[in-house]
């Protein structure tokens, strides 16, 4: 059954809400923010964890953002995951810090191509069962592509049944944003949703273009119940109008 998980998504040390094809280091002024919030992440952290929403991802979105994870994770330790920068090498450091599971994404993908050794290194270092794969992506030419680095590079690999196969043998969960929707309230890419629900063997997280409430339905129904999902800006607690935080919660109780 699908479920909501919640998000912190963290710029410049600070809980923001972004639209997600704007975020381009070369360009940093065309950055188009839809929210920033004047509470904490620890505010977040202990929302999630009063309401037993699990399954949680705290995603750092570039530099200046360590030390806002590291409060949300000591606010709830073993009840946030964490991406952003994550590689083999200091993995273990935000284990041990509290998160959950680790996330991964552009690591895997030096100079965008894909390098399995890298996958095989930082599983066998974590362990399948704490690592999540990100891959997140955009379409190009009808096809679905890991995109890394927020967002910004296309990779060389497609988001197929073939690579989330190859995948989850060395991760226990898979995060999938959605970059061209994502934060534009403007509706999920239900195609992708669909295949995912098609392809997934492992827990998976959807997020982008979720608008209201009724899209927990939408996705539980077009993924068969195999792919959860988060919202962002259409979030109240994260200024939106179109989805209450309280509505999830009570989706969640009623559908574990």
């Amino acid at each position: 059954m699908t479920r909501f998980n919640g998000c912190i998504d963290l710029h410049n040390g600070q809980v923001k809400q972004i639209i997600g094809g704007s975020l381009k280091d070369d360009a940093p002024e065309g950055l188009c923010t839809n929210f920033v919030s004047s509470e904490s992440p620890k505010f977040y952290a202990e929302l999630y964890k009063k309401h037993n929403v699990t399954r949680c991802h705290v995603i750092k979105l570039g530099p200046n953002n360590d030390d806002a994870a590291k409060e949300a994770l000591q606010t709830w330790p073993g009840g946030l995951q964490v991406g952003g920068g994550i590689t083999s090498e200091n993995a273990v450091y935000w284990l041990d810090l509290g998160a959950s599971k680790v996330i991964v994404t552009s690591y895997l993908f030096p100079g965008g191509h894909f390098d399995k050794a890298r996958l095989e290194e930082i599983s066998k270092r974590v362990g399948k069962d704490r690592l999540v794969v990100d891959v997140s992506c955009r379409k190009k030419n009808n096809k679905w592509i890991v995109a890394m680095n927020k967002w910004q590079t296309m990779t060389d690999v497609e988001v197929n049944k073939e690579t989330l196969d190859m995948l989850s043998e060395y991760c226990s969960e898979f995060l999938v944003h959605a970059a061209d929707v994502e934060g534009l309230c403007n509706g999920i890419d239900e195609e992708l949703v669909k295949k995912l629900g098609e392809w997934v063997k492992i827990p998976t997280t959807y997020a982008g273009g979720g608008r209201t409430i009724d899209d927990l339905a939408l996705v539980d129904s077009l993924s068969n119940g195999k792919v959860d999902l988060t919202f962002g800006s259409a979030l109240d607690i994260f200024g939106g109008s179109g989805v209450t935080f309280t509505s999830c919660v009570e989706w969640n109780e009623m559908h574990q």
